[in-house]
């Protein structure tokens, strides 16, 4: 077997090890057998164009028009002439699938169902990251940058996969990168010998020096592979949404201690109602009588910045049995236990446990922590609810509305801290809700004010196709156009509520699901929602639902206090609807007795939220452009290195006589180095003389050119040979006029290469394995003086014993 397909099976393994990393984002995994044996394909087709040979060029759209028919041949087979060749309505089909593959990307949590789109993204964006990797290991010979491609393969698993698993699969593909550089470098002390190898290393210089390279590369790699692991560690993370896949866990270690950080919870919940087909995320079994009121809260937002709302980071601490009496609940408040049994989907892996809200007690295996001021449970170091079942004990809190009406103050640093208002917040905030709830005697009525103006008799529409806007300005822009969905509703009360001094979160979990005929509740994806919870002391966090048609407003808000309009029936959850529509859920002509009546037309649950840019501080942004700025300058370090090289070795240098050797031996170098750039191979055993007719003859130039490379291999004899050499004038620009007479004749894709991936790059790492030998010897001739000095003191100390 020929080196160059030894190189190409082992880019095409590094490919196919890389592509690994996305077995976890889809069920089942059968695709990556389908696409080793296209990429094996489509690696043969390049080796038989390498062999023939072709240019690199047409070796490249070889490959490229084989992964193309392999494509058709899969995916478009129906529409491509004689089920092999692509045709237009070929290409349209392809493109449709992977706008369907986006489409389910988007609308499923991992692991995702093989769908045919995006079975195609996957199998599609492996040939062409192993066609990549194959044209810039295999056919340009640089094996080092190919590591770019197998990089983004990787990072875009670990960015969509939430999975503890990641170090395995980092250190699959890492292993395939190495096995690459390996091979490329066993590749090139085939063809060059002692030019790579340096001086031999074993008397008479047997073959054996050349195994020096081999060990710097495993070195090198070994280093790489080190850094490379621990620098993510001082990178920021991605952690999983709302209904995304489960992260690292909440804190160091089980028992006592730890934090939940400020993780928004939303970010998930966009992809999760933006589905079509409603699955079912869990089902519940319950002892309520009526479960329309059952929502399953995951967990609190209490952070508000003037542009979103989140969780605060928050002490957590074992789990207690029974869990404590929920804050502000007074005994005067009518209440009954109940039990629910959860079992959710072998899917839905989800850091947060949805329970209902109070919780009293929970019996679950796992690991889990609790959050004693919002009462939610986490999981801890990759704990999730992946098909688990467990029981939750809730309370079923009944206040009266006159309980709420002649609820007192509620503690001040309570108060301070669930009030807080950002100056960013714009002042039309708190003027509409001064103007909605004017007229209303206390808290209770201003929430109910608001509640009814958001549901009712405002002009709201829920719409799920609005344009969300971002920034401090989202709200307002939400006041004046009057549509949004469920966080657009529940994030302007909180806010109102706020700056009308009523303390405020908001919540997110499910809605109520639907009823089976097995006396179950199933809950979908569409029921996910978000609503505002108001405290009222004596009563504790209160939950209000101002979304029109999603969810059931409490029973404790349908009143007969001044200025309630709500209805005695409650709003059954629309979210359950398997029809999704686009139309907004009421018309300018729904009249306030149609909402009650609910016979408006009312949409589908099909939502997509906003991404709020709260931001998470300078130092993510710093470290994210940090991180940015390295993705971006690693493919240029060669070029940048090369043309530093350059600027020193023709740069200025002293005028005497001691800076004439120094300056000349640095201006051949830079010769011969450009001269191995553009693929003339430098060989030590010639002399100047030899060498620069060597560069003359294999690099073509033109007469003016020659001469200058003969002029500088002049002054190289000279200072070789000479008793005393004498300063040469205009070596430098003898050089420059080489270096553009090697240009002028070269092609396209050799200049190319000389310039972004220089070969001359290779004495990097001979300089590395130099240091690091000198290092090392120092370190081991320090350690056997130190034995030196030891061994005097260890024998007269043994004397003495011996004497005494």
């Amino acid at each position: 077997m020929s080196g160059r397909t030894r190189l190409a099976l082992c880019a095409a393994a590094a490919t196919l090890m890389a592509a690994c990393s996305l077995l976890p984002l889809v069920s089942p995994g059968t695709w990556i057998v389908q696409a080793a044996l296209m990429l094996a394909v489509q690696s043969g087709a390049g080796a038989a164009a390498r062999r023939v040979p072709l240019a690199r060029p047409l070796t490249v759209a070889a490959q490229a028009l084989v992964m193309l028919v392999l494509l058709t041949l899969v995916f478009a087979r129906a529409q491509a002439f004689f089920g092999l060749v692509p045709g237009p309505e070929a290409v349209r089909h392809l493109v449709e699938l992977l706008r369907q593959g986006g489409e389910d990307v988007g609308r499923y949590a991992t692991p995702a169902p093989l769908s045919d789109g995006i079975r195609l993204m996957l199998v599609g964006g492996v040939l062409v990251i192993g066609l990549i990797v194959d044209t810039l290991a295999v056919t340009f010979r640089t094996a080092a940058p190919a590591g770019l491609p197998l990089l983004a393969l990787y990072s875009v698993a670990a960015g969509l996969s939430g999975g503890g698993s990641h170090g395995l699969w980092f250190l699959v593909a890492a292993a395939g990168y190495l096995m690459l550089l390996l091979a490329e470098g066993r590749d090139r002390l085939a063809q060059w010998g002692r030019v790579f190898a340096g001086a031999a290393r074993t008397p008479g210089g047997d073959p054996g020096g050349a195994v020096a390279p081999v060990r710097t590369g495993r070195r090198i790699g070994a280093v790489a592979l080190g850094i490379a692991l621990v620098a993510p560690l001082a990178l920021p993370a991605m952690e999983g949404g709302l209904l995304g896949p489960a992260g690292a866990g909440a804190g160091p270690g089980s028992g006592d201690g730890g934090t939940i950080s400020a993780v928004n919870p939303l970010v998930s919940l966009r992809d999760s109602l933006n589905v079509d087909e409603d699955r079912t995320v869990m089902s519940l079994r319950t002892t309520a009588g009526d479960a329309s009121g059952l929502y399953m809260r995951i967990v609190s937002l209490d952070d508000f910045d003037g542009t979103t709302w989140k969780p605060s980071q928050r002490h957590i601490v074992g789990v207690p049995d029974p869990f404590p009496t929920p804050a502000g609940l007074d005994g005067d408040v009518k209440r009954a236990e109940i039990t629910t049994t959860v079992s959710a989907a072998e899917w839905y892996a989800q850091d947060w446990l949805p329970m209902p809200y109070p919780p009293s007690g929970v019996r679950i295996d796992g690991s889990w922590r609790y959050e004693p001021v919002g009462m939610t449970l986490v999981g801890d170091h990759g704990q999730n609810t992946r098909g688990l079942t467990y029981r939750v004990r809730s309370l079923d809190v009944q206040p009266t509305a006159q309980q709420l009406a002649a609820a007192p103050d509620p503690a001040p640093a309570l108060k301070r801290e669930y009030t807080r208002i950002p100056k960013s917040l714009p002042s039309v905030v708190a003027q509409t809700a001064r103007t909605v709830t004017e007229g209303a005697a206390n808290h209770y009525e201003q929430a109910v004010k608001l509640q009814d103006w958001f549901a009712l008799d405002g002009g709201f529409q829920y719409d799920t196709q609005v344009e969300v806007g971002s920034g401090s300005q989202a709200i307002a822009k939400f006041l004046k156009d009057k549509r949004g969905f469920c966080v657009h509703f529940s994030f302007a009360m909180a806010a109102m509520a706020r700056t009308l001094g009523i303390p405020a979160r908001v919540a997110v979990g499910f809605a109520p699901g639907t009823p089976q005929g097995d006396g179950t509740i199933s809950v979908g994806l569409k029921d996910a929602h978000a609503w505002p919870e108001l405290y009222f002391e004596g009563i504790g966090w209160t939950r209000f639902e101002p979304t029109p048609t999603r969810g059931t407003a409490p029973s404790y808000t349908q009143s007969s206090t001044p200025g309630t309009t709500l209805p005695d029936r409650v709003r059954p959850s629309q979210g359950a609807s398997s029809a999704p529509s686009a139309a907004p859920s009421a018309s300018q002509s729904c009249t306030p007795e149609l909402k009650r009546l609910q016979e408006c037309p009312g949409p589908s649950a099909q939502a997509v939220l906003p991404q709020h840019d709260g931001g998470s501080g300078w130092p993510t942004a710093l470290a994210w452009t940090l991180g940015a700025l390295a993705v971006v300058l690693l493919p240029l370090s060669p070029l940048l290195w090369r043309r530093r090289t350059r600027s020193l070795r023709l740069g200025a240098h002293g005028r005497g006589d001691a800076d004439t050797v120094p300056h000349t031996l640095a201006v051949w170098e830079e010769l011969t180095d450009t001269a191995w750039d553009f693929g003339i191979l430098p060989d030590e055993s010639h002399t100047p003389r030899r060498a620069a007719a060597r560069i003359v003859r294999l690099g073509h130039l033109d007469p003016v050119a020659a001469a200058s490379v003969h002029r500088v291999a002049d002054a190289v004899e000279q200072v070789l040979y000479a008793p005393r050499p004498r300063p040469v004038a205009g070596l430098a620009e003898d050089v420059r006029r080489a270096t553009e007479g090697l240009r002028s004749t070269a092609s396209r894709g050799t200049r190319l290469r000389a310039a972004l991936a220089p070969r001359s790059t290779a004495r990097l790492a001979w300089a590395a394995s130099a240091r690091w030998e000198a290092v090392r010897a120092r370190a081991v001739g320090m350690r056997r003086a130190a034995l030196r000095r030891a061994m005097p003191r260890r024998w007269a100390g043994r004397a003495e014993a011996e004497g005494g």
